[in-house]
Formats: structure tokens, sequence, C-alpha cells
């Protein structure tokens, strides 16, 4: 049994992650709290958004790493969360504005298995 992720990507959104790749390079993302782009997840060039002490690693999607905040993640640690994209605007500081698609976050509960089966998440280095 393939051990479960905290973070994964639908088709469509590894479709797109490849497509800004080639026209950024290396990617990150950064699950946004509800500021200036309300909860949309947030798709960098590697290295534009800094990520500390204040911030864990739920995983990859697509080799593009993917980051929230800690203070998030105590809301969320329970919850699977799957990357996706439906038409609209992306975010203001987000890659796929102006691609006519944005990044949207779906979640589920994670099952007690799944949970007892989980990695622990990194906390970035400073």
């Amino acid at each position: 049994m393939a051990r479960a992720t905290r973070v994964d990507a639908t088709a469509e959104a590894l479709d797109l992650i490849e497509r800004l790749r080639a026209k950024h390079g290396a990617l990150m993302f950064h699950q946004s709290g509800g500021c200036c782009d309300g909860s949309s997840p947030m798709c960098y060039p590697l290295g534009e958004f800094m990520v500390g002490g204040s911030d864990v690693k739920l995983g990859e999607i697509g080799g593009a790493t993917f980051y929230m905040s800690a203070s998030q993640f105590e809301y969320w640690k329970h919850t699977k969360l799957t990357i996706d994209v439906v038409p609209g605007r992306g975010g203001m500081f987000s890659l796929e504005n102006g691609e006519g698609v944005r990044f949207l976050t779906r979640s589920s509960i994670f099952t007690e298995a799944e949970l007892a089966g989980l990695a622990p998440v990194e906390i970035p280095s400073m």
C-alpha cells in the first residue's frame, strides 16, 4: 500500500505546472492563508517567496515544493490537499495569472489509517 501524502495534484494541475516551468524555470507553491489572494495555492519561481521557520513543507507536486504557514497547518493537519485547475483568473502574485485558469485547493479529511502513515512535515532551515 502506498504511503498517503499531504498534497497531490490533478493531471490538469500537473500539466499547468509543466507549462509554467517551461516559461519560468523551477517552481514552488505556498498555500495562501487568505490575505491578498484569498486561500489560493500560490505558484512562484523557486526562491521568489521566502520560507522559514514559520512555514512547513507539505510535500511536492510536479517537482515543485509545496509549503503552508505553520499556524495554518495546525488547522489543516488532518486534511489532504489536492491541487486542481479551474477556469478563471489566477492569484495576483501567482504565476498562472493571465493563463485563463487558476489553481484551486480541494480538500478531504484523512482517515485514521492515512494519518498514521503520514511522514512528518518538514520545517525549512533558516
